[in-house]
């Protein structure tokens, strides 16, 4: 049998190394601690930031587990437990509520389509599993900015992409909105991602109440919304319903 590849004994070792403290480290104290000389342990750290499972911080050099290699390890729930687990649950919330249901995850400062239920007619669809989403402009992705401060960094640092009048155009705007998400529980966009589109969103909660994903509904604002542009309670109400209902199924009692 072959034997160990020692680069990457030693990038598992750097890796762990990052794993098991709160704060960043530098390449000095990397090196030092696993006994690497500093071109070694830089070459690594170089790579696995090549990749996404590190990060380095500008303004200090320091390193820390990169938002890649984090997804990578919740990537089961989220594509196969979570999906599995809400697959019913969604069936019924389309069925409800006339509506397509999508069920969304964070993925590199957008959201994830893990799994779309078309609306239950006879019209034209397409499916929008694997579809990345912009986070600022939809229900599903306020939801997970509302609980995720790492999905919410991601977002700050870059720029907020306009699609209608209607979108959420500063940082200012969107923790004013973020902040009335938590408040009430769940969140919607109306003329944000498109002008005639509305869609409601609530949480999907796992073991200690932590958010894993969203699960929504999306259609003409029209049918969606009331007369005054608000989303219509029942609607709301039997999203909030099935969020929680899976919610339960992945061990998240309180919801």
């Amino acid at each position: 049998m072959p034997g160990s590849v020692q680069s990457i004994e030693r990038a598992a070792a750097i890796l762990r190394l990052l794993a098991q403290g709160s704060g960043r480290l530098g390449l000095s104290e990397i090196a030092n601690s696993l006994g690497l000389a500093r071109g070694t342990a830089h070459g690594i750290l170089r790579t696995l930031q090549l990749v996404g499972f590190v990060e380095q911080d500008d303004a200090t050099g320091k390193y820390q587990l990169g938002a890649a290699l984090l997804h990578l390890g919740t990537s089961y729930l989220d594509v196969n437990e979570l999906r599995s687990r809400a697959i019913n649950w969604a069936d019924a919330l389309a069925a409800r509520s006339g509506e397509a249901v999508r069920i969304g995850t964070h993925l590199q400062g957008k959201v994830l389509v893990v799994h779309h239920v078309f609306r239950p007619d006879d019209s034209l669809q397409t499916l929008d599993v694997g579809v990345l989403l912009p986070m600022h402009a939809t229900a599903l992705g306020k939801v997970l900015l509302a609980y995720d401060a790492n999905a919410a960094a991601a977002v700050q640092d870059g720029e907020l992409e306009q699609f209608t009048r209607r979108t959420i155009r500063t940082t200012k705007e969107m923790s004013r909105a973020l902040a009335g998400v938590r408040d009430c529980g769940w969140a919607a966009d109306v003329d944000e991602i498109g002008m005639g589109e509305a869609g409601v969103a609530a949480p999907i909660r796992g073991y200690g109440g932590l958010v894993v994903g969203a699960m929504g509904i999306s259609g003409a604002a029209e049918r969606i919304c009331d007369a005054p542009g608000r989303p219509r309670p029942d609607l709301v109400g039997y999203v909030r319903d099935a969020a929680r209902a899976v919610s339960r199924d992945l061990g998240a009692s309180r919801w």
